[in-house]
């Protein structure tokens, strides 16, 4: 987070400019009734909606995708995917919980229920296989959920991380 605090809408008088530069009177005129320009909504205000509407609590079902808890925190009936639990093996199933089944359905067919069980080498859950910083792909959601929905809240977020630790030092 950053130590000095920014407005979040400050619109400043612009000079008009060639096409492709911001026209407030053209954005004005579009949106007239936006709080942005009638100034009756502040910044705090502003964080406190994005809080309350894309943060926190329960989407439900719609728009092609499944309820979630936004606090990762899970439910009886959908609880945080634990990946140690996820049946692997052939007949479309994959290799392992972080890996898809590698091994070729055989001659003439592409279907994967056609798949024998992968006897390739897969990576090592305790060796880091990704670039940059961090755990890694191989942590389970079920290990790191409860970490990240301890934040909640804007603000409270850590730069480069998604929570205390999860760059795999302490």
């Amino acid at each position: 987070m950053a130590e000095q605090r920014h407005t979040i809408v400050n619109a400043n008088l612009v000079v008009p400019k060639a096409k492709g530069t911001r026209n407030d009177v053209n954005i004005k005129a579009a949106f007239p009734n936006s709080p942005i320009h009638l100034g009756v909504v502040t910044d705090e205000e502003r964080k406190k909606l994005y809080q309350e509407l894309a943060l926190d609590g329960i989407v439900l079902n719609g728009h092609g995708i499944n309820s979630y808890d936004r606090d990762f925190k899970g439910t009886t009936q959908n609880p945080v995917p634990n990946l140690e639990d996820v049946e692997t093996g052939g007949g479309g199933l994959p290799a392992s919980p972080y890996v898809p089944n590698l091994a070729s359905p055989g001659p003439g067919s592409v279907n994967a229920a056609d798949q024998p069980v992968y006897e390739g080498e897969l990576p090592n859950q305790d060796y880091n296989v990704e670039f940059g910083t961090g755990m890694g792909g191989l942590v389970s959601p079920s290990q790191t959920s409860a970490e990240i929905s301890k934040q909640g809240t804007l603000g409270s977020y850590i730069s480069g991380r998604s929570y205390q630790g999860s760059d795999g030092k302490a």
